[in-house]
């Protein structure tokens, strides 16, 4: 019994120390900023809540049990047989482009998105894995990117839906912070920002339906249904968010995480159409259906978000779920055939044009 006791008590206390100082994990929410959260619709009883009571806060064994089950489940197909291909972009081109609003996808939800003469990246997760540290998860599916960051030149503007180790990652802004103009972000997340030595003046923090104005763009932090939290004790303490971007020719929406809910019509409503919806379609399960959609919820939200085309994101780039690798995509492309909406499916780094009507993209991922 002392040896146990002692082993719990030094898992206890590595863990704490753990957290508390590899920067990883990032910054913690202060007493004074939850003063200023408290304005917020979302922020109660100290923490940010969905609009629906979800999710379900599970006590430890419920964690336990969960985690057992991920690590134990032989998932057919849960990776690709070899590093997926990536289409490469030349730094300078990409520098110098002026042409049609474009994406290119950096694999899950990253992108790198040009308009009206600016580069803007979303959710820039380009770590090796999405964990505080490389032994604590699996290794994403591409090793090489369409342009390494570190070619990337000035950065106008990076947008983050929300703080978990899939969408922010510490690496990625230690190499991009210092040439990014400014940082958009949902209500919290700065302070993971400014604890990796992001300037506080180059981040702006909004609450769900918040607008701002980046030049002649306009950025909308909208709803999401999901949570936050790099560590056990900082679950919900910044906010999640999906984008609207929008210019004078070009509206885009970019779901961050969610599961399926209302917002996706109010948003439709409010701010569609659509030129493009950058949906979440990947790492779902029916032990969390709350908190990410099942891939034919995705297709009913692209109509609810009345979008001209959708392309499924959060999927080719982590095993994070218990379904096949192209199980995501493969679903939803039937689901979509069904609602007769658009759906695209790049591959990693070819050229997305905005206002493209046109699908030319193809089934790459069968056979790998």
């Amino acid at each position: 019994m002392i040896i146990v006791l002692a082993v719990i008590g030094l898992s206890i206390a590595f863990y704490f120390l753990f957290t508390n100082f590899y920067p990883s994990f990032g910054g913690d929410v202060s007493k004074a900023r939850k003063l200023i959260y408290q304005k917020s619709a979302q922020f109660k009883q100290g923490k940010f809540n969905n609009t629906k009571p979800v999710p379900k806060d599970l006590n430890f064994s419920e964690t336990l049990k969960l985690s057992y089950t991920f690590l134990t489940t032989k998932v057919t197909n849960g990776r690709p047989k070899k590093d997926l291909k990536v289409h490469k972009l030349d730094s300078a081109a990409v520098a110098n482009y002026t042409k049609e609003a474009r994406l290119v996808w950096y694999g899950h939800s990253s992108f790198l998105l040009q308009l009206k003469g600016k580069t803007i990246l979303l959710d820039p997760m380009l770590g090796k894995v999405a964990a505080p540290h490389p032994l604590l998860g699996a290794n994403r599916f591409n090793t090489d990117f369409p342009l390494a960051v570190e070619k990337l030149g000035t950065i106008d503007a990076v947008i983050f839906s929300h703080d978990h180790y899939d969408h922010l990652d510490y690496e990625t802004i230690l190499k991009i912070k210092d040439k990014t103009k400014q940082f958009y972000v949902p209500l919290g997340l700065g302070v993971h920002l400014e604890a990796w030595g992001v300037s506080k003046n180059k981040i702006t923090e909004l609450d769900w339906w918040q607008e701002t104005q980046f030049e002649e763009l306009t950025l909308v932090c909208t709803p999401a249904q999901h949570f936050s939290g790099r560590k056990f004790n900082t679950t919900q303490s910044t906010l999640w968010s999906s984008w609207v971007i929008q210019s004078a020719d070009e509206n885009i929406y970019f779901s961050g995480d969610s599961g399926y809910a209302s917002h996706f019509k109010e948003i439709g409503k409010k701010y569609g159409p659509f030129d493009i919806a950058l949906m979440e379609c990947g790492q779902y399960d029916e032990m969390w259906p709350d908190i990410h959609m099942m891939p034919e919820e995705t297709a009913q939200a692209g109509i609810d978000i009345n979008a001209n085309k959708l392309m499924p994101i959060h999927w080719a780039g982590f095993k994070l779920a218990l379904h096949g690798w192209t199980a995501p995509v493969t679903r939803l492309k039937i689901a979509a055939h069904k609602l007769n909406l658009p759906i695209i499916t790049p591959e990693l780094g070819a050229d997305i044009k905005v206002k493209d009507s046109i699908n030319t993209t193809f089934n790459w991922w069968q056979g790998l």
